[in-house]
């Protein structure tokens, strides 16, 4: 979906000019050095709040009015940020409920970031009162062209109210005790709820083998960080209804279902921080594209922000390694050809002390312009000026696959198969990359997205069936849709019920044509093989033991006494087709057969070869082409193109350096 918010892309970052407010100066130089470092936004006052309020009641805008003025006049739109993130040290001294309580009970004391209760009414009220009389203060503003809500919002509170609150969900949610007792069977090892007040959150110290009730936990955990944001933005919405609101997300984070979350801001942002130039780029550019996907789809394809990126370092890595040369502008360029229409970091003046005085960012400590990382960032700048044909622009993929956060928490939290080898991100990735490597655009939607625009929907370890998922593959494989799935699909329900009858679930057996009979789990060191299509493809971790009931088998298994099974399957139903891969793989079977898939479906990518680890992608009339080598690369072209960012006709052969990239038109 095109949709526009600026109509450039944004280059900036995190300013935080109240660290500075004792050495007025340095805002001056700042100024001076955005204008040489072709910075056209800055996001202000994340971490505000015992600056802005420095006593209960007591308020200072004065040094927040002079900095807006003082951008405004550069030419720098803001985004103002409200300041719940880190609440003032007077606020946790004289509200002590505003403080996490942790699972063993203990109330935290003041300190850190996000330390503070979701249920709170104080706290919420406090929220309420600050983002209030910033909207009031600011609504008029003209360099304020968006908000930005807090700061990563995270982690969880075991105190009372959050108890209490945690039971009120339940009731919501389950009609009586009865049903909730019957959907979390209770009735394994005597755990029966007589009373609603039994029920507290699953802890080490209590109880923390009910999987239907820690599903119930990580659900209503996050909704209430919906909850504490709609509430941190009803005064905005109401005085600021024409400036839209973002949160910036944090890549795959667990604690939050950021897909439902998606349905309440405005714009989807999120903070990018590969691990670059560790021994894993290509891994890493993977993983990237994953996620910005990710993103890019949670709005029906409209375009996202990068937040946060770093132009170096980071400081929390184990070992904080530099970016080799020009690997910042390559990131931040992948972003853009994803779905991104900012490029923005994390931050614009190193900090003088405090925990990320080492964190990189635009200005070091040396404070002036003459670095490696400045002119870096003042060369990319001047990039994304000439690339402003993308803003805006959105995609029509045809290919989707489904992660859905919630169906990652039921995986991490069952016993049983391969309990040391389980990880869902990791098998997405490796239906992903196939894709990737083709220059095809890939959805990344949840299990209640729309299916029915899609030719390819691939579906692995969907372990987990919300409510109306079985008839949604159902509904789109007989109206002409091609559905893969692998192992261990539809075992349970959302309550982590398994479903009765066989696996997979339901009708889902009559959709693959297949009844899963058991599961084996190879410990490490043992291997199985499929052969398929000619070639014997190694099998690790686990095994669907298949019956095919009308699916045609493609592949089967080639040792211990389940050789000769079913272990790839194809089943026409209706007017679509049903896949299912039975076993889990390093990589090479989802390439090999997602190539003759995406062949015969005339799946349509980037329309450039490339060699290994050189990567195009498409973004509205554009198409951006990636070394991740450690190496120059070479690319030939299939027909003239136009180089966007020097204006150059290619033809023949053309080289891409190392941490390069093209722009082509």
């Amino acid at each position: 979906m095109d949709k526009k918010f600026f109509n450039y892309i944004i280059h900036g970052g995190d300013y935080n000019p109240d660290q500075w407010i004792n050495t007025p100066e340095i805002w001056d130089e700042d100024m001076r050095l955005m204008n040489l470092a072709n910075v056209n936004s800055a996001t202000v006052g994340i971490f505000s709040w015992s600056m802005l309020e420095p006593e209960e009641g007591i308020y200072n805008f004065e040094w927040l009015d002079e900095i807006l003025d003082k951008l405004h006049k550069n030419g720098k739109d803001v985004i103002l940020a409200t300041p719940s993130g880190a609440r003032p040290a007077w606020l946790a001294q004289k509200y002590h409920e505003v403080l996490r309580v942790n699972e063993n009970g203990i109330r935290n004391e003041y300190g850190v970031r996000h330390n503070h209760c979701l249920t709170s009414p104080v706290y919420r009220e406090k929220v309420r009162n600050i983002n209030t009389l910033l909207a009031e203060r600011y609504k008029n503003h003209p360099a304020v062209k968006m908000w930005h809500i807090s700061n990563e919002y995270c982690g969880e509170c075991h105190c009372e109210m959050c108890q209490q609150a945690f039971r009120d969900w339940l009731r919501a949610h389950y009609k009586d005790l009865d049903e909730l007792n019957r959907k979390w069977w209770n009735g394994f090892w005597s755990h029966q709820i007589t009373d609603w007040s039994q029920i507290n959150s699953p802890k080490d110290r209590g109880e923390n083998h009910v999987v239907a009730m820690k599903l119930a936990w990580r659900r209503f955990v996050s909704d209430s960080h919906i909850s504490f944001y709609k509430n941190e933005i009803a005064p905005l919405r109401e005085i600021t209804p024409d400036i839209p609101v973002t949160t910036n997300f944090m890549r795959m984070y667990g604690g939050i279902d950021y897909q439902d979350f998606a349905k309440h801001v405005d714009l989807i942002s999120w903070d990018n921080y590969p691990a670059w130039d560790r021994g894993n780029t290509v891994g890493q550019a993977v993983e990237t594209a994953f996620v910005h996907d990710t993103f890019r789809s949670m709005k029906d394809g409209q375009p996202f922000f990068m937040m946060e990126s770093t132009p170096s370092i980071v400081n929390w890595h184990d070992v904080n390694k530099i970016p080799k040369p020009f690997r910042q502008e390559q990131s931040s360029i992948q972003a853009v050809a994803h779905g991104a229409d900012s490029v923005q970091y994390f931050q614009w003046r190193k900090s003088r002390g405090g925990h990320e005085k080492f964190h990189g960012a635009v200005v070091d400590h040396c404070g002036h312009e003459n670095t490696r990382v400045f002119r870096e960032v003042s060369h990319l700048g001047d990039v994304l000026k000439k690339l402003d044909g993308v803003v805006g622009k959105g995609y029509n993929g045809k290919v989707a696959i489904i992660y859905d956060w919630q169906n990652e928490w039921a995986v991490n939290v069952f016993c049983g198969y391969n309990n040391n080898k389980r990880d869902y991100l990791g098998e997405c990735l490796k239906w992903y990359k196939p894709l990737w490597e083709q220059g095809i655009a890939v959805d990344v939607i949840p299990m209640d997205g729309d299916f029915s625009k899609y030719n390819l929907v691939i579906a692995p370890f969907l372990y987990m069936l919300k409510d109306g998922t079985i008839d949604r593959i159902e509904n789109y494989v007989k109206a002409g849709g091609n559905f893969v799935a692998t192992y261990l699909t539809g075992i349970v329900d959302k309550d982590d019920l398994c479903y009765l009858g066989g696996f997979p679930a339901s009708k889902l057996k009559d959709v693959f044509g297949i009844w899963c009979e058991e599961t084996d789990s190879l410990p490490e060191g043992i291997t199985n093989a499929v052969a398929f299509n000619g070639k014997d493809y190694e099998v690790i971790d686990i095994c669907d033991i298949l019956h095919a009931n009308g699916a045609e088998t493609l592949g089967e298994y080639q040792h211990d006494f389940y050789a000769g099974t079913p272990a790839v399957t194809v089943n026409e139903y209706g007017k679509g087709k049903a896949y299912y891969v039975a076993f889990a793989n390093a990589g090479d079977f989802a390439e090999d057969f997602l190539g003759e898939i995406t062949k015969a479906l005339k799946l349509n990518a980037s329309g450039i070869r490339t060699p290994d680890d050189v990567y195009a992608r498409q973004r509205g009339e554009y198409t951006f082409v990636f070394n991740f080598a450690d190496e120059n690369k070479t690319i030939s072209p299939d027909r003239e193109y136009t180089n966007v960012l020097s204006g150059e006709k290619l033809t023949g052969d053309v080289v891409i350096p190392t941490c390069g990239y093209l722009v082509l038109k």
